[in-house]
């Protein structure tokens, strides 16, 4: 290649790990580093990495990631991000703050639709518009509707951060890090305090952008099968209008302690909750990042003392009963030094001082006296597999890549290092093979006789909710006090002018500015996944012809609707307990190490779907397994031992599971609760969605607060659930294998895999009745949080709806127009969705940390009349059907296609009823949309309302007659 004119080559090397070549550039004006990762892999992925270490806790970084993406240069439209959700087929497009930077990463297949999201983001950062009104409303503002009514604060990045300090793992996870790194940036919330973010100014947010967001201040990423000399051609347009600028952002390397310290902070729970639990982490400060061996050692140990339920400290955690999970960031290698952290939640505060204990003496002992070798030999192969497999699962893997450089890159060091894992890995190889106690050596330095330490300690706080509560009214009211007549005004008319700029269509010329492509750029026919039905014996196969680069992927399937309802619940637990309570002749610690040594792993999982024009559902549970081909038969072997000799006997390992799940569960409620209330919501139309609330929603937490008890209080009949499902479920006649591989290696392991399932059980395979129960048409389920979790419901197909596949353009469209405006960028929710099964014809639309109740219920009324009156232009339509097909053809690894394949199949979703989806978005119109509406203004009359949120929004909103309280 012949370099161009504006680029030094620093670099030029394969990397035969994940089989690219890697050149590494410097722009010779503005002095930008530019990665260029050259390969095969379709989904090609772009970044735009800045540096930006917080100077306070207002937010600043998260506030400006927001901002820039509202409209710049080129692209002067208020939401260039939304119109590219819209109407492009990215397979990535999101922005993410970290302590440290702010990145910018795009993916997509299409190679036009590629240089469409570079280009835009490339504006977006480097030429944004920023004026006041987008700080106000990605950030914070005043709201006052009238001189005389009640000043608030509003705004996007305000409301998300108030939940995420309502979420007690989130407020432990800061306060980890601002331990650790007392004198440092890192000692500050990057995505901001809602006590401080009302503190920042328009100047400072205008200040910071020109400082950081700079080409100076950047790292540029490209991977793919993209023209690599276009990657130079595209930045250097950008890149050659700047001047060089010297950015003093560089991280200062925190100094080391003298000796260790604790922190103790407090976390929200309602003033009524039974006996709240505390959270407590021990935290260590590790070397600077950059030494790709020791980074590689690093992760084996976690794997060690943490990484499943055999590990070494996790298991002592667990075994010792003074908590309910593990808890901490584990190995943190984003930031310089790096950090481990661990422990335990669900702690009584009596106990705190023998956890602290219980680790610093498991830790001494293992330096002491050995790692376990069955242990050490389970976390090598593990950590060997997935480098070597390089899943990502719904991510580009070139996004994946992007953030593993930038651990070193941010740094001023390699970015290629943590990239080529060969020569790391087999050095550690060797010394362990040689019996160096290489682990027990990391364990003495980093961990035993390491002086920064910290341990914090998260008690539990009945009035934090209401002091916060109070100190911001009363930041309220003295800014109020501060305010002259003419102030007060003010605010008002900024308040009106704010909401009518958001209000405010973008002008057609605007839009227009916005590149996109043409409906005939689509693919018009579906992607068919090679899929063909073999039986073996009495068992069945579905066999997917795909290169899996030598890895066999095998799901071994049973149909859950053997089963009596009321076995439903158990599900979840007694999947994990085929897998960790070990088999007739192996310790669960055996079992696990086992798999980690033979395996690529194995997990449980449930497919649940409802059948479209039918009553029925399929209701499925899955082992998924996957080990490279010489491993078949270990794999194979293991499947066959849990499956026959599982200790579902073993009391004190399942009560632990037990623990574990409804911790999990319990912070499930404040990280994800519009996916908690979208559960709960369709839990009353159809048998599946009720079948899945039972495995995995409220009620699955209430069955589980109630089975801990019963496994102390009646462990028999506990134990006589487990093993009836084992007799009912596990049954060749009701079985299906799922295997994913290429033709030539499955021909040679189909011998093996039949002969497998010809050792299955033989049974009764006969169908069980489920029978639904009622639920209220309007429930409200209280957490401690100061934001709320709204969504509202209906069946459509049982409101006279006939399924087109414009349906999913117009969600796709909703989402991006009626939801956006009305709840996030009015309402100042961190988010507003809808959601369309086309299986069960279920419609919902839910928000995410949401200040509002009835203002938020009242938009998504709304969007019925939006639609009824809506002129939608060609474009703007073809924008709507370009994002749908995007969605349609969501970029999949080996994996993910075999089971999406499977999962066509067990629903008998041909290709040809795809295809005529996939006909109907194509050809949606604006009619589709008008007649949308009518049925959603049906809906609105006859739909159910579930709110997750704080008591006091539910009990003022008073139209939730069914309250109960959840957290």
């Amino acid at each position: 290649m012949t370099e161009m004119e504006h680029y030094e080559l620093l670099r030029d090397e394969r990397i035969a790990e994940i089989n690219t070549r890697a050149r590494l550039y410097r722009h010779t004006v503005t002095g930008t580093e530019l990665l260029s990762l050259e390969n095969e892999d379709e989904n090609k992925v772009f970044g735009i990495t800045f540096r930006t270490p917080p100077a306070d806790s207002t937010g600043l970084p998260h506030i400006m990631e927001h901002s820039v993406l509202c409209g710049s240069r080129k692209y002067p439209v208020k939401e260039p991000f939304v119109e590219l959700m819209k109407g492009s087929l990215n397979t990535f497009l999101n922005a993410m703050t970290y302590p440290d930077k702010t990145c910018y990463p795009v993916a997509s297949q299409n190679l036009q639709d590629f240089y469409n999201l570079v280009d835009v983001y490339l504006d977006a950062v480097l030429y944004p518009l920023i004026p006041p009104h987008v700080l106000q409303q990605e950030g914070w503002h005043y709201e006052l509707e009238d001189a005389s009514g009640p000043l608030n604060y509003k705004g996007v990045v305000f409301n998300e951060m108030k939940g995420a300090y309502s979420q007690p793992e989130a407020v432990l996870g800061e306060q980890i890090q601002h331990s650790l790194y007392p004198d440092t940036p890192y000692a500050l919330d990057s995505g901001g305090d809602p006590n401080v973010i009302p503190n920042l100014t328009y100047a400072q947010f205008k200040e910071f952008h020109q400082t950081y967001y700079h080409p100076s201040n950047a790292r540029i990423f490209f991977y793919g099968n993209d023209d690599p000399q276009m990657r130079l051609v595209i930045v250097d347009e950008y890149l050659s209008a700047f001047e060089p600028l010297p950015v003093n952002s560089a991280i200062p390397i925190q100094q080391p302690f003298a000796q260790p310290r604790r922190i103790t902070e407090c976390y929200e729970v309602t003033p009524d909750q039974e006996d709240p639990k505390a959270f407590i982490t021990m935290n260590w400060l590790l070397p600077e990042i950059g030494d790709p061996e020791l980074t590689l050692g690093l992760e084996i140990l976690e794997q060690v003392l943490i990484g499943t339920p055999a590990a070494q400290l996790r298991k002592a955690l667990i075994d010792s009963g003074l908590g309910e999970d593990l808890t901490g960031s584990g190995l943190e290698t984003g930031m310089t030094p790096m950090f481990f952290s661990t422990g335990l939640k669900g702690v009584a505060q009596g106990n705190v001082d023998q956890v602290e204990k219980l680790i610093v003496d498991t830790l001494a002992q293992m330096a002491l006296n050995g790692v376990d070798k069955d242990n050490i030999a389970a976390a090598l192969n593990t950590i060997e597999f997935r480098l070597r497999e390089n899943n990502t699962g719904s991510y580009p893997r070139g996004l994946v890549i992007m953030l593993r450089s930038l651990e070193t890159w941010l740094h001023g060091k390699d970015p290629l290092a943590p990239l080529a894992f060969e020569a790391p890995l087999q050095s550690i190889k060797d010394r362990l093979t040689a019996d160096e106690p290489y682990l027990e050596h990391l364990i003495e330095a980093y961990l035993v006789n390491n002086s920064h330490r910290t341990t914090v300690i998260l008690n539990p706080d009945p009035n934090l909710s209401e002091r916060r509560t109070a100190a911001e009214l009363s930041r309220l009211e003295q800014a109020r006090a501060s305010m002259s007549a003419a102030d007060l005004n003010s605010v008002v008319e900024q308040t009106a002018a704010l909401k009518q700029l958001q209000e405010a269509p973008d002008s057609p010329e605007a839009l227009a500015t916005i590149p996109m492509l043409d409906r005939q750029d689509l693919d018009r026919e579906i992607r068919p996944i090679p899929s063909e039905l073999l039986q073996s014996g009495s068992g069945k196969i579905l066999f997917h012809d795909l290169f899996t680069n030598g890895i066999l992927y095998f799901d071994l399937g049973f149909d859950m609707h053997v089963l009596p309802q009321d076995l439903l619940p158990y599900m979840p637990l007694f999947g994990q307990a085929l897998l960790e309570t070990g088999t007739r002749t192996e310790s669960f610690v055996q079992l696990l190490q086992r798999i980690g040594r033979t395996t690529g792993g194995i997990r449980p999982t449930t497919l649940i779907s409802q059948v479209r024009g039918t009553d029925q559902s399929i209701a499925w549970f899955f082992l998924r397994g996957k080990a490279m081909t010489t491993q078949a038969g270990e794999l194979l072997s293991i499947l066959n031992d849990v499956l026959t000799g599982a200790r579902l006997e073993d009391r004190e390992r399942f009560r632990q599971m037990a623990l574990e799940e409804k911790a999990g569960l319990e912070s499930r409620l404040l990280q994800a609760g519009h996916a908690v209330i979208n559960t709960r919501l369709k839990a009353r139309f159809n048998e599946s969605d009720w079948a899945n609330e039972q495995m995995g929603g409220v009620t699955y937490l209430f069955f589980l607060r109630d089975l801990i008890l019963r496994i102390d209080s009646d462990w028999p009949s506990v134990l006589e659930a487990l093993q009836s499902i084992r007799s009912h479920l596990f049954n060749r006649d009701a079985a299906l294998a799922n295997v994913t591989i290429d033709a030539e290696r499955f021909q040679q392991l189909r011998p093996q895999l039949e002969a497998f399932l010809g050792g299955l059980a033989t049974g009764s395979a006969q169908r069980a009745v489920w029978s639904l129960p009622n639920l209220p048409a309007a429930e409200g389920l209280t957490i401690p949080a100061q934001v709320n979790y709204v969504g509202k419901g209906a069946d459509l197909y049982k409101l006279g709806y006939e399924l087109n596949g414009s349906a999913f353009v117009i969600a796709n469209f909703l989402r991006g127009t009626w939801l956006w405006e009305k709840v996030r960028v009015l309402g100042g929710a961190y988010g507003g969705f809808c959601t369309f099964d086309n299986q069960s014809g279920v419609f919902t639309f839910l928000s995410y940390r949401d200040p509002n109740l009835a203002q938020t219920l009242q938009s998504y009324d709304g969007a019925a009349r939006f639609l009824q009156e809506l002129e939608l232009n060609d474009a703007e339509l073809t924008k709507s059907i370009i994002g749908t097909i995007g969605d349609l053809d969501a970029y999949q690894l080996p994996d993910a296609k075999g089971f999406s394949a499977l999962r066509f199949h067990l629903l008998g979703y041909s290709d040809e009823q795809r295809q005529e989806v996939r006909d109907q978005v194509l050809g949606s119109s604006l009619e589709n949309f008008h007649h949308f509406g009518q049925v959603l203004e049906r809906l609105n009359q006859q739909a159910a309302v579930v709110v997750l949120g704080s008591s006091g929004a539910i009990e003022s909103y008073g139209l939730l007659k069914d309250v109960k309280k959840v957290l």
